[in-house]
């Protein structure tokens, strides 16, 4: 259950901590950081040169994130695909956490959903639109 659990709550942390920054500075640093994610496993080598590619395909989809939240969303679900690559391999994201890449892979999507919506900071969620003031 906590094998599952926390890594939903991590995403949720990833979200909330996230909205903290303003836009477009939030755009662009959650660009940078499923690009740096797709570097993630490069030192285990798990893959072979499989691992090259997959960095790559991610820094360009990182790159088109930097305009673009579905970008970012699509690179962390790429993240997830290769988490449970490693996964079933037995090659953890974090060598001394067995189960690291599933928590990865549970994690992952959750940021994705909330890239898909946009990257919206959560703490303006429910408030009231600000009153225009109309013109006499």
């Amino acid at each position: 259950m906590i094998a599952v659990l926390a890594p939903i709550l991590i995403g949720l942390l990833y979200v909330v901590l996230s909205s903290l920054i303003a836009e477009p500075h939030r755009r662009r640093f959650n660009a940078v950081v499923v690009g740096g994610a797709g570097a993630a496993y490069l030192s285990g080598g798990a893959l072979g040169p499989w691992e090259l590619l997959f960095c790559a395909v991610l820094t360009y989809v990182a790159y088109r994130g930097l305009d673009s939240w579905t970008f970012i969303g699509i690179g962390w679900l790429l993240h997830t695909g290769w988490d449970v690559v490693h996964h079933l391999k037995g090659q953890p994201i974090l060598p001394f956490a067995h189960d690291s890449s599933f928590g990865c892979a549970i994690c992952d999507p959750v940021i994705a959903i909330w890239c898909f919506t946009g990257g919206r900071s959560v703490w303006r969620v429910g408030a009231p639109k600000p009153r225009v003031p109309e013109e006499a």
